[in-house]
Formats: structure tokens, C-alpha cells, sequence
């Protein structure tokens, strides 16, 4: 079987970006993105799928917090969507639903080809760290945008907003997994026959 994996750099004036990443891995990751909470998050993102990832950026952090976080994703996405390639013989679909203490989160993905994305994650804080919870929902739709997927993502309960992030990255986490199983097949999941 061929590695699925993807190298993708992404240079702007306010982000420097380099990202690796291998579908079928370990959950090893480094990152970097100078945003300790959003370190976490897509660690924990990376750990439950089974990817490994390597991710670093320099950012514009000097101005806040939004071009690092959003640029991160789209990067993360780019390179999803370069090592599913044409999505040949993956399972397609994927849901989850992960708990963290009182926080319980729901992921249901489908690979499409098409992006979109719903994110309901009920934010009450401000920032975690130093990541504005406002980013948060969107570092997800902007994943699903870049990948070329559809997510929805909702925080069915719970009360620490710490808790309900992390829950949601985890859910969405085990819902990829999933989706980019090679269910066995060589065909590519669609009445379409493209994705």
C-alpha cells in the first residue's frame, strides 16, 4: 500500500507554514503554531486519529491570534485533502461521540469532496489560553473548508468550556479516523464516481 501522506508550505505576509503529514501513523505530533491552546487542541486532534503530524508556523501573533489559527487550518486541511488524493478506498463517512468529564461533543464527517461545516460548540469564555474561543469553531470550518469536507460538530452538554473544546477536537478526531479508513476496497465511495 502507498503512504498517504502530504507535504504542504503555505507563505503569506502574516503566516510562515510547514506541515507533514502522514494519514496512517502513530499519533505523533509536533507543533508549534505559538498558540499554546491551539497546540493542544490539534494535538489532541492528531493523537486520536492516528496521524502524524508535524506542524509549525511563525505568525502575526503581534496582532492577535486569528491569522495563525485560521492559516493553521488551512494548511492542515490542504494537506488532508493532498493525501487522500482521490479518495479511492476510503470508507468516506465517520462519526463520534467523545466525552470529557461533564462535556460530551458529537463529529459526524463525510469526505465529499464537498466542503461545508456546522459548528456548535457553545463557547461561554472569551479566550482559552490565548486562543479566542470565537477562533475555535472556526479553526474547525476552515479545516472542513481546506479538506474539502463536511463536518458537523456539536457539543451535545457540558459546562467548562476547557472540557467542551477539547471534547469537540476529540470527536472530530475519532470521526476522521474513521472516514479515512481503507475500508478494503478500490473503488472510489461515490454514485458519482468522483469526490
Amino acid at each position: 500500500m502507498s503512504a498517504r501522506n502530504a507535504d504542504i508550505t503555505r507563505k503569506t505576509l502574516e503566516t510562515d507554514i510547514e506541515v507533514t503529514l502522514l494519514l496512517d501513523g502513530e499519533g505523533k505530533a509536533e507543533i508549534a503554531t505559538g498558540i499554546g491552546f491551539l497546540d493542544h487542541l490539534l494535538t489532541g486532534l492528531v493523537k486520536h486519529s492516528r496521524f502524524d503530524l508535524t506542524l509549525r508556523c511563525k505568525g502575526d501573533l503581534h496582532i492577535d491570534d486569528h491569522h495563525t489559527a485560521e492559516d493553521c487550518a488551512i494548511a492542515l486541511g490542504q494537506a488532508l485533502d493532498a493525501a487522500l488524493s482521490d479518495r479511492r478506498g476510503i470508507a468516506r463517512f465517520g462519526s463520534a461521540l467523545a466525552p470529557l468529564d461533564e462535556a460530551l461533543a458529537r463529529a459526524v464527517v463525510d469526505l465529499s469532496g464537498r466542503p461545508f461545516a456546522s459548528v456548535e460548540l457553545g463557547l461561554a469564555r472569551e479566550k482559552l489560553g490565548e486562543l479566542s474561543c470565537e477562533m475555535i469553531p472556526h479553526v474547525i470550518a476552515s479545516l472542513a473548508t481546506a479538506s474539502r469536507s463536511c463536518f458537523h460538530v456539536d457539543v451535545l452538554k457540558g459546562h467548562n468550556d476547557h472540557h467542551k473544546a477539547e471534547s469537540a477536537f476529540k470527536a472530530l478526531a475519532l470521526a476522521l479516523r474513521q472516514a479515512v479508513a481503507r475500508d478494503g476496497g478500490s473503488a472510489i465511495p461515490s454514485t458519482k464516481g468522483v469526490l
